[in-house]
């Protein structure tokens, strides 16, 4: 992607953003098909966002692996925080956004190359007036479990 397509790609998605609620706008994202670049970057795809919920999954590349043919640990905690982050969008109203203060990664099963389609599933678990906090698992083709996490979210006005 060229810098200028990126920039209004990027344009695009805030202008979305900054119009409707987190869960609107993670609606409408599902609904045309559309991605935040740093999504398409990573093959992270959102398919499911209800209230206090997000179900995104991961299509595995070699260039998400380390040396040992393993996926990267910081490519699954990326997953692990988007996932936490859409959750917690869905219960933002207009206007307000929300920034990773806390990530808390548990890694229980290798993840390569035969783990599939990753899917993670976020719950928001506290929804307050200035903090949220979610939690997350993320599970390979197979349903197995592969990483949990926790985060906590610092709600701020746009």
């Amino acid at each position: 992607m060229q810098d200028s397509d990126f920039l209004r790609a990027a344009t695009a998605s805030q202008v979305k953003f900054a119009s409707h609620t987190g869960l609107e706008y993670l609606r409408a994202v599902i609904a045309d098909g559309t991605n935040y670049p740093f999504g398409t970057l990573l093959n992270i795809n959102l398919i499911e966002a209800g209230d206090g919920t997000a179900v995104l999954t991961a299509k595995l590349s070699y260039q998400f692996f380390n040396p040992m043919l393993r996926v990267h640990g910081g490519y699954l905690a990326t997953l692990m925080d988007s996932s936490l982050g859409s959750a917690v969008l869905t219960k933002l109203p207009q206007g307000a956004g929300a920034g990773t203060v806390n990530l808390n990664v548990s890694y229980v099963r290798k993840v390569d190359m035969e783990s599939g389609l990753l899917t993670a599933r976020a719950t928001v678990l506290h929804s307050g007036r200035s903090m949220l906090s979610a939690t997350a698992e993320i599970t390979d083709a197979q349903g197995k479990l592969c990483v949990h996490g926790t985060g906590t979210f610092l709600i701020y006005m746009k």
